[in-house]
């Protein structure tokens, strides 16, 4: 196993799952004729007054009856629709929206629909990716005050596996956030990267100033400490050259920024808030570093690796939470923000499950789930192309949730009605399509009612707008 292309794959790529289903890959995949439910087979065999009282205890009619119709996954227009999502929300302090690809316009989409519906009405203040904390003091900064790029921030920080929130699609999302904060200057909406896999300039300076101006007695040993840590390439040649060292050398890294983490909160200044902040710097330099020690040609040091990577997840996005008392929509895969892993052989414990634990009823997590459609994905060639999937197969989950009476909706599955609630809690094959297509995580078995709070069903999508 190459070691470098192994942790840029499996940052963002479920893995260690038998392939139940295995979706076509190809450009365009024809659709398939349309399959008879078993509600439709029963009907077929007994009288109309029968017939009529099994479809209502179908499951995609006891759905379809809790389930809120969504006008439309455009971010523009009216929100009315989004108020049934409200009341599923209540006092949640973090919402994780899913995705069942990384790169399909409508999930993303839907989740700026999301995101503008619960600030304006919710009162949410931040957004959290999937994308290092460094790349998120950086768009933070560009939302608050304007500074920056928006183009070249976007295109230094979302590189390799990152690539895919380089698109259009986020790129408006910014802008709308931009734009909020520009007529609320006050209560702006903030950004948050809650991931671990880089740890730019940006994190050592904030922590080198922090100590020059707090404790400058720290700052010769903080200096050795992170000696030949500080990034002077691009995000992609860093990691690269990061993981071509001896593993011995990368766990020494690791050990001395394990040491400044300790050396700061051993030393606090006379400004708490401002200790506070260079400690979760200094943390996520120590998050990366931890992260790369692990031996990624080794199963269970890619298992082991992958719950160090969801608990630094969820334990930034609550740092967060609680260092600012923000609301936060949390943006990351299906895979990552269910509150119980899809893939355990290879994913342990999931961010969600992380988040469950530390807030209780403060989390909500909502899976996104589509029938057909298209995405970007990296091929087996290194490649990124554009993939298809025809309509879902009988006895997936999203076969079912086709079959809803509304075309795209949102359910409550924690007030599903009986009909529904042996199905929901049944193991069924779900779309699971990560940064490489085909994968072997592509289609878990999975039960929804365990998954997730709440799902939102498209029955279609397209692939998202890459940018250049």
């Amino acid at each position: 196993m190459n070691t470098p292309k192994a942790l840029l794959t499996a940052l963002l790529v479920p893995l260690g799952a038998t392939l139940a289903v295995a979706p076509a890959a190809s450009a365009t995949t024809p659709p398939a004729p349309p399959a008879t439910s078993a509600s439709a087979v029963a009907a077929a065999s007994v009288g109309p007054e029968e017939a009529a009282a099994a479809a209502l205890r179908s499951p995609e009619a006891a759905l379809g009856r809790a389930a809120h119709p969504l006008r439309t996954t455009d971010p523009r227009g009216g929100l009315a629709d989004l108020r049934p999502f409200g009341r599923m929300v209540g006092d949640a302090r973090v919402v994780g929206l899913g995705e069942a690809t990384h790169s399909s316009h409508e999930f993303l989409t839907v989740k700026h629909r999301v995101l503008r519906y619960l600030v304006e009405e919710k009162g949410f203040r931040a957004f959290a990716l999937e994308a290092p904390w460094s790349t998120g003091l950086r768009l933070d900064a560009y939302l608050l005050r304007g500074e920056g790029d928006l183009k070249r921030i976007m295109d230094e920080e979302f590189q390799g596996t990152y690539r895919w929130w380089n698109n259009a699609e986020y790129r408006d999302l910014l802008r709308w956030m931009r734009a909020y904060n520009v007529e609320h200057p006050d209560d702006p909406v903030r950004f948050v990267g809650d991931d671990g896999g880089f740890a730019g300039a940006e994190l050592y300076d904030e922590v080198s100033a922090y100590a020059a101006a707090a404790r400058p007695e720290l700052a010769p040993r903080l200096t050795e400490l992170y000696r030949g840590l500080r990034p002077a390439t691009d995000a992609e040649t860093y990691v690269d050259d990061y993981l071509s060292k001896p593993m011995a050398e990368r766990r020494e890294l690791a050990e001395r920024t394990g040491r400044a983490v300790d050396l700061l909160k051993q030393r606090p200044g006379t400004d708490a808030d401002a200790h506070a902040w260079a400690v979760q710097h200094a943390t996520a330099i120590h998050q990366m570093t931890t992260l790369f020690a692990f031996d990624w040609d080794d199963p269970q040091g890619v298992a082991d690796a992958m719950l160090h990577r969801d608990r630094i997840m969820a334990e930034n996005v609550a740092w967060w939470q609680q260092q600012t008392g923000d609301k936060i929509v949390l943006a990351a895969h299906n895979s990552h923000i269910a509150l119980r892993t899809y893939v355990p052989g290879t994913y342990p414990k999931v961010q969600g499950d992380f988040l469950r634990e530390q807030l209780g009823g403060g989390y909500l997590s909502v899976g996104l789930t589509f029938g057909r459609g298209s995405f970007n994905a990296f091929g087996h060639d290194g490649g990124v192309h554009r993939f298809t999937v025809g309509p879902a197969e009988p006895g997936t989950a999203e076969h079912t949730l086709d079959r809803v009476r509304h075309r795209d909706f949102m359910v409550d599955l924690r007030n599903a009605p009986a009909a529904a609630r042996a199905w929901l809690a049944t193991p069924h094959t779900v779309k699971n399509i990560g940064a490489t297509y085909p994968g072997i995580a592509d289609a878990p078995r999975i039960r929804l009612a365990q998954a997730h709070d709440v799902v939102l069903h498209l029955q279609q999508v397209e692939a998202a707008r890459l940018l250049p």
